[in-house]
């Protein structure tokens, strides 16, 4: 037993201040010396260095406390051969700029105290510590607590000494802490930034790979500034984008579609789908900054479209899948795999937790999400699917085709009843020209078919899906493009991309041209008319590049 190693506990912080202020009190009676306890600096090694140097480690020069005396005029060295503090001269107000830090044991305290004499017998001192744990419990690592800060707050150059001033004990003036130079000091976990949804491309910082939500990452509940004026109103008559309100870039291939938000208060938002394997979500109202990337899929995204409810995306693929993702964490929701290549993705209008999947193959799948599983499945003879078109209601829809023969007249137009999967009309387009896309009056009962033959046809929307012969909208090149048409909010104006680069705006009702804006220099395969803002039209084009007009 008497060669065993007895250790022995620090005392207590009651019993260390008791004695602490005992011995100043008993020296009080001498006019001209403080006697003022003072212990090294404790330095400590930075974490994570931003500069990638080796972790620097400063060896504590003394733990125990030691007794001096002050006098006017001279330096008090903190127990640092390197640096000596000159004493500032007497005055009866305490100096904030001098601070203690005490080491005992496994706790560091931090103390400060005024150097010079005060009016009141007893000085005041007072300490805040916290302690936070790295990689051992010995790895106590001191900060401030005096007030919030943030992160960019606590980096930079940092002086040796700290400051604590009171005011008989009340109200403290606090400033911020510094430590030396060259050490970070440690941020808890609380009061760091949040940290980033995803990792960032360096080509493209605003883009985000999904992943965590943050405070950014809430797009869903952000509503434009530019889009809430109109809210209030009933929207008034379209209006024709002359001038370029910004220009977006991101894509690494072709842009197939783009699409606003068809939720009023969430219109600022639009999606766009690429050949690049992504889709995604922008402001596209006022900041034009990219809120999120979704690479769900393997393969080059060909369509892209917001369900009505404005939470979720669904998208197909040429990776065999189709995806319902969630707008705001960015998972994966359902994935279905149809067993060829994804053209079309359609959500019913009224069940819109069913929705139609078309492309390289002669059926078009109708899929329950709840379940995933196929409800319905429609078949034509034909090669692949180009666009589906529900009809008002969801009783019955459209599909187009790339068969052209002869005698494939009843395959190009294909009218469906939803129910029980019957051919409903076969006979409604009679001319040798596919159409890539097909588009739906917002008020009549009527369509159009964007057609090959560099014109779009109106049909009517009601059996038996007759063709209207006198009105054909002309001017606009296709060229075997997958060049898409849209109507306007209020029906009035009829857009359609180009091959040549150019978007055309004409008059549904008499078919002339209202406008032609010279959009890019690659084909404009789409023209998003926005629901909410008046003359507020998107573009993008076979190089990548997305455009803003107003």
């Amino acid at each position: 037993m008497k060669n065993q190693r007895v250790s022995r506990r620090p005392p207590s912080d009651y019993w260390f201040l008791r004695r602490l202020l005992g011995s100043l009190s008993s020296s009080s009676h001498r006019p001209g010396c403080r006697h003022v306890k003072m212990s090294s600096l404790v330095a400590y090694e930075d974490s994570e260095p931003e500069d990638d140097s080796p972790k620097r480690t400063e060896e504590v020069t003394s733990a125990s406390i030691q007794t001096g005396c002050y006098e006017p005029n001279q330096g008090v060295r903190l127990f640092d051969s390197s640096r000596t503090i000159p004493s500032p001269p007497c005055s009866a107000t305490p100096d904030p700029d001098r601070s203690v830090l005490v080491y005992r044991g496994d706790v560091s305290e931090r103390r400060s105290s005024s150097l010079c004499p005060q009016p009141q017998p007893h000085s005041c001192f007072g300490w805040e510590s916290k302690r936070c744990r790295g990689g051992t419990a010995r790895d106590e690592r001191l900060r401030d607590t005096a007030g919030p800060r943030s992160l960019h707050e606590t980096r930079g150059k940092i002086s040796p000494t700290q400051s604590h001033s009171f005011d008989g004990g009340l109200s403290p003036a606090k400033r911020n802490p510094t430590v030396r130079s060259g050490v970070r000091p440690y941020v808890p976990k609380r009061q760091r930034p949040a940290a980033s949804s995803g990792t960032v491309d360096p080509k493209h910082p605003a883009e985000r790979v999904p992943g965590s939500l943050t405070s950014e990452s809430q797009i869903l509940l952000d509503v434009s500034a530019r889009v809430k004026p109109y809210l209030a109103h009933k929207a008034g008559a379209s209006g024709i984008p002359r001038r370029l309100l910004m220009s977006l870039g991101g894509h690494r291939g072709p842009v197939n579609t783009v699409q606003w938000c068809p939720v009023p208060h969430l219109s600022h938002l639009l999606l766009s789908a690429s050949m690049d394997k992504t889709f995604k979500v922008w402001d596209g109202a006022e900041s034009g900054r990219c809120l999120r990337v979704y690479a769900c899929h393997s393969g080059a995204v060909r369509d892209a479209r917001w369900t009505p409810c404005g939470r979720h995306l669904l998208s197909g693929s040429f990776d065999n899948t189709a995806v319902i993702t969630d707008v705001e964490t960015g998972q994966q929701v359902v994935e279905l795999d149809n067993q060829f290549k994804v053209m079309r993705v359609v959500p019913h209008p009224s069940s819109p937790e069913v929705f139609l999947c078309g492309g390289h193959s002669s059926m078009v799948n109708a899929w329950d999400s709840r379940s995933c599983k196929v409800v319905k499945v429609y078949k034509a003879g034909i090669q692949q699917t180009l666009d589906i078109l529900f009809l008002r209601g969801g009783a019955s829809f459209i599909t187009s085709s790339d068969c052209v023969s002869r005698d494939s007249a009843d395959r190009t137009l294909i009218a469906w009843d939803y129910q029980t999967t019957a051919k409903v009309s076969n006979q409604i387009y009679q001319e040798r020209y596919t159409c890539p896309s097909l588009a739906l009056h917002p008020l009549e009962e009527s369509f159009v078919a964007q057609t090959n033959g560099d014109y779009m046809a109106v049909f009517s929307s009601q059996q038996p899906y007759r063709m209207n012969k006198r009105r054909r909208y002309e001017g606009h090149k296709v060229q075997g493009y997958a060049v898409q048409c849209e109507f306007s909010p209020d029906g009035t104006i009829l857009a359609s991309g180009s091959s040549s680069g150019s978007a055309h705006f004409y008059d549904f009702h008499n078919a002339h041209t209202l406008h032609t804006l010279r959009a890019h220099s690659q084909p404009c395969l789409c023209v998003s008319q926005h629901p909410v803002l008046p003359a507020t039209a998107a573009t993008c084009d076979w190089a990548g590049e997305i455009k803003v007009w107003h």
